[in-house]
């Protein structure tokens, strides 16, 4: 099972030594993240060591949502982030030089539903009746939480209720907040549900025993491209020995993410939830089906244009992104050949 991390650690430590001839000492690096699960691929490399052990500093600097990391990347701010797609295309889109060069995960939002509304869903396979319904009896749309617009839970959503289920957005009541108060809203009776992503999904429905997930993205946006390794231009251009060796890890530990989760839970624990989910609570949500970690770019190239060009119909987007030029897939085809052999 642990044949290819194995391998990757190899090819981490060969790269550690490319590193070590060119640079007198450790490089330094701003990273943004989410503390979400989607980007867990960054906690397992700091909670194992394994950045240390490759020479690789990572000052990091956590962020409530996507939206305010892109605002952080127009001040200037941060050498690599770990964030979903659809603020990096924001990103790039409102002038900031970044590349997306690695995928994290995809399909992993759910529209998890209590109280009256779960009901509503459990009694019909319709989601728009179960919608319908709620909002007949109730007197009000159904109040759905999820990070701000432009997010890829919020796009995800919009996308849902427009494209999939042809009842547009105005048949809800979407409320934008962070991702610390969307698992207290919900738990709270706030809202009725949220489109969000693990392990609030798994965490509610340990909780309340009505909650329940209704849908998941492979219906809500089939392919939905979703949190991405990106880094500067300059960044890449500056410290390009640092960036594979970064690339090598992101790999061994979507390695270990998708062969051995249980080994990699108690690292994630670290960073997410902070420190207060139990340990059982994380092993569940990286095993959750809405836990499907990817690392080749190549693969949500496609969903990641459907996103565009819905982000760009619904406003999210200000302009059309180049999508070829928002990719860079080099770092990564680089360091597969080698691991390879090719």
């Amino acid at each position: 099972m642990l044949r290819h991390i194995r391998r990757l650690a190899l090819l981490a430590a060969l790269s550690l030594g490319a590193v070590g001839q060119a640079q007198a000492e450790d490089t330094t690096l701003d990273v943004g993240y989410m503390p979400i699960l989607p980007v867990a691929q960054l906690f397992v490399m700091e909670g194992e060591g394994w950045t240390d052990e490759a020479g690789l500093d990572l000052e990091l600097t956590r962020f409530s949502s996507g939206p305010a990391m892109v605002q952080a990347l127009a001040s200037g701010e941060l050498d690599v982030m770990y964030f979903g797609i659809g603020p990096a295309m924001v990103a790039r889109a409102n002038g900031v030089p970044i590349k997306v060069l690695a995928s994290s995960i995809r399909e992993q939002i759910g529209l998890v539903a209590r109280g009256p509304l779960a009901e509503d869903f459990a009694a019909t396979d319709d989601a728009a009746e179960a919608i319908a319904r709620f909002t007949e009896a109730q007197g009000r749309p159904p109040k759905i939480a999820t990070f701000p617009q432009g997010s890829v839970p919020d796009t995800v959503l919009r996308y849902w209720l427009t494209e999939q289920l042809g009842i547009g957005t105005d048949a809800v009541n979407i409320v934008a907040m962070g991702a610390d108060r969307v698992q207290q809203a919900l738990l709270a009776g706030a809202v009725d549900a949220a489109s969000i992503l693990e392990p609030i999904l798994t965490t509610v429905q340990q909780r309340d025993d009505g909650a329940r997930v209704v849908a998941r993205a492979d219906e809500m946006l089939p392919g939905q491209p979703g949190a991405v390794l990106a880094a500067r231009e300059a960044t890449l251009a500056e410290h390009p020995e640092a960036m594979k060796t970064l690339m090598a890890l992101h790999l061994r530990a979507t390695e270990m993410l998708t062969e051995d989760p249980e080994a990699a839970a108690p690292a994630v624990r670290e960073f997410v939830g902070k420190r207060l989910i139990p340990l059982e609570t994380v092993e569940t949500a990286l095993a959750s089906p809405s836990s499907n970690y990817v690392a080749d770019p190549h693969a949500i190239r496609e969903g990641t244009r459907r996103m565009h060009d819905f982000q760009l119909e619904q406003g999210s987007l200000r302009q059309a992104v180049d999508l070829d030029a928002l990719f860079d897939t080099s770092l990564y085809d680089a360091v597969i050949g080698e691991r390879d052999g090719s």
